[in-house]
């Protein structure tokens, strides 16, 4: 049990960390809307099987606090929550196909593979775990390996319930790291089996050399496309149609998306609303000025955005606008109120105590734990006499099977959170004992015999009470909005009384192409998920009703102009982009004709609307950028290679114009070519081309992410 010595030995602190970062995989509210009463819902479909709402929903919920446990959160805000459901659909999908592929191949990962993961120590995971030696960070195999030994005796063990917890916390924390590194490790197999099969060769090792190496410099002359004027180029359907066709398949889509002009109104506070927030806080600051004790109470009952604890803290953690005007007033004295833009606020504080306090500190703790309140007393009182009368400490926290060992712990861990009544005693005994004074607290359900054996860097810190009133908008306010906008839907039950209302309102009807269902937001405003299923379920031409989303403070109409169903997209879709790539190769066979009787830059320069420059330092591995027709040209590269130095290319068609180049010099720089490193560069560009083979399993797999539905 010499983990949970050690975990004991933390006390208090441990109990605060434990209750940071909880971890333990049960479902959240969002578990509610399928009761057993529903039966399967399913959300998804892979190669035909299908993929239930619960079992996906545990998936999130075990990766959600294992985003919590490992990054110290108590909760993820809606954004990180739709990371979340994404990477584990992403991941669920991609190991899904993988493991397929692996089966019918053979592949496996074996215990003794995942034993040596764990002891080589170094696949990042790893070092994402709490696994690691204090000293180096590395991780520590045999610190995990003591971990499972106890977690292996919990249902034997006779440790606290709070330990209990933290135990299976970390053991269900465990179990999520090792499936990981076991799919992990089966789809390196897999990608690696194909990776093998692209090789590089000398050959294609020199070619990729000189194509990085050698630099040409070029004098240039072009005719942009810009200058033709598009009324002297036609284009047919039929011309559209056939490159449709020759094109046809960069147009199919995968799932099906939709087409949507949506009006969004965000509430925002009136000028009524400021002043009245301005009347509070000047209320609140005449009342702060008065104010002498019981801070945190007086603090709570403003509705302050800044919490108050008694104990001072590194201005750092203080809000921004209210560090940038400590140094204006005196102790006990109070600023404002005053307006910060940044975040929208009405803000006052008052200055109560300036000290210098240590950032960090070393303790070390005894718990006490009996059947009763009375004999835990009793008992404390026991020891704390007996250290007090010279006995060791470490000798008599082993006979409680505890350590006794001194721990660090800096003021960053707590300066800034949210700490309860106990965390905040328990914190300011830390601060305000002497070295070496021994003292005793009862925290609730625990009893501490505590001792600070040092204290360094002591730093100038704060106690500040902050009144911090974010601007809001009314009752008032919302009501004038949403009677108004719900004025405008009634009136605009078709796309195009949509257009005209809005208008008429004052209101912007913003399109969006190509909407999918696996989007968490409409217009990047949260809470929209019900307007998603109303897009999906949806007719063309059809209004929505109005919506209330956002935080609560936008209103929004939404209009389905069209489906585009999984397929090949439709020619109409995609008319104007092939029209526009048709428009620019008939007006690079205009100029090309123009161009063809000429031999030399000179005579390309006395084309119609030529224009010329130099270009320096072009290579065929990397586009080049030609300021005169604000283009990107890769072709450049491939002429400038392929043309002697002195010598003229002939016309060439590139994305913004048509060139002729003459090769002024080349240079192969300084570096030597290296066959083996040039080799081992080709072999890591091949491996990352392998990674692309989970898209065509996806295809093939034809995926169905009904997500939308039911999160």
């Amino acid at each position: 049990m010499a983990t949970l010595q050690t975990i004991r030995s933390k006390g208090p602190l441990l109990v605060i960390v434990i209750g940071i970062a909880l971890f333990a995989f049960i479902a959240g509210d969002a578990w509610k809307i399928f009761q057993p009463h529903q039966g399967r819902q399913d959300i998804g479909e892979i190669n035909g099987e299908k993929v239930s709402a619960q079992d996906y929903q545990k998936l999130v919920d075990e990766y959600t606090e294992v985003i919590k446990l490992t990054n110290g959160l108590t909760s993820l805000n809606e954004t990180q929550l739709a990371s979340v459901k994404d990477q584990v659909w992403q991941s669920y999908v991609n190991n899904k196909l993988i493991a397929e592929q692996a089966e019918a191949l053979g592949l496996t990962v074996t215990d003794a593979e995942i034993e040596a993961i764990i002891d080589e120590g170094t696949h990042p995971m790893l070092m994402n775990t709490p696994f690691r030696n204090p000293q180096t960070g590395a991780f520590d195999k045999d610190m995990l390996k003591k971990f499972l030994v106890d977690y292996s005796n919990l249902s034997t063990s006779q440790m606290p319930a709070q330990y209990v917890e933290y135990y299976q916390t970390m053991g269900n924390f465990w179990n999520f790291v090792e499936k990981t590194l076991r799919q992990s490790a089966l789809a390196e197999k897999y990608q690696n089996l194909i990776s093998k099969s692209l090789i590089s060769n000398p050959v294609s090792a020199e070619d990729a050399f000189k194509a990085r190496t050698e630099q040409s410099d070029l004098l240039m002359a072009a005719v942009p496309y810009s200058s033709v004027n598009d009324s002297l180029v036609k284009v047919s359907d039929d011309e559209i149609k056939k490159l449709y066709n020759e094109r046809k398949e960069q147009f199919k889509q995968l799932a099906e998306t939709r087409n949507i002009r949506f009006v969004d109104v965000q509430v925002l506070p009136s000028d009524a609303d400021r002043k009245a927030v301005l009347d509070e806080v000047t209320e609140y600051s005449e009342q702060l000025n008065n104010t002498t004790a019981d801070y945190g109470t007086f603090v709570r009952s403003t509705g302050s955005a800044v919490s108050y604890a008694d104990i001072p803290v590194n201005k750092s953690v203080l809000p921004s606008d209210v560090v940038a005007r400590l140094d204006s007033i005196g102790m006990n004295e109070v600023f404002g109120p005053y307006y910060s833009q940044t975040d929208d606020s009405y803000n006052a504080f008052k200055i109560i105590a300036k000290v210098n306090a240590p950032d960090s500190i070393q303790f070390r703790q005894i718990q006490v734990y009996a059947d009763t309140d009375e004999k835990a007393k009793t008992l404390t009182d026991s020891i704390y006499d007996a250290i007090k009368g010279g006995a060791n400490f470490e000798e008599i926290a082993k006979v409680y099977g505890q350590t006794g060992e001194a721990n660090w712990i800096s003021a960053s861990s707590w300066e800034g959170g949210q700490l309860n009544s106990e965390n905040e005693t328990f914190i300011k005994t830390l601060i305000s004992q002497p070295v070496n004074e021994v003292a005793k607290l009862n925290l609730g359900q625990a009893n501490i015999i505590l001792q600070v054996t040092n204290k360094k860097s002591m730093q100038e810190k704060y106690k500040v009470a902050v009144i911090k009133r974010n601007v809001e908008f009314s009752n008032d306010t919302y009501n004038d909005a949403y009677n108004k906008f719900s004025q405008f839907v009634a009136q605009s039950n078709t796309i195009e009384e949509l257009e005209k209302n809005a208008e008429e309102y004052g209101y912007t009807v913003i399109p969006r192409s190509d909407f999918s269902s696996s989007e968490h937001y409409v217009g990047g405003v949260p809470s929209t998920k019900e307007v998603i299923r109303w897009i999906f379920d949806a007719k063309e031409g059809e209004v929505s009703p109005l919506y209330e989303c956002g935080n609560n403070d936008h209103i929004m109409v939404v209009a389905l102009d069209r489906i585009n169903p999984v397929g090949y997209r439709n020619i109409n879709s995609v008319a104007d982009m092939l029209r526009s790539e048709i428009r620019r190769d008939k007006k690079a066979e205009l100029i090309m004709a123009d161009m063809k009787a000429c031999t030399s830059i000179d005579q390309a320069k006395a084309v119609k609307n030529a224009v010329s420059d130099t270009v320096k330092h072009v290579t065929f591995s990397a586009p080049a950028y030609i300021s005169m027709t604000r283009g990107s040209e890769p072709v450049i590269g491939a002429v400038a290679s392929k043309t002697a130095v002195n010598a003229t290319s002939a016309p060439v068609k590139g994305n913004a114009g048509v060139y002729m180049v003459q090769v002024l010099s080349k240079e192969n720089g300084s570096e030597k070519l290296d066959v083996k490193s040039e080799e081992t560069t080709l072999t890591n560009m091949y491996s990352r081309f392998a990674t692309q083979f989970i898209n065509d399993l996806y295809q093939k797999a034809e995926v169905v992410d009904n997500r939308y539905l039911y999160f």
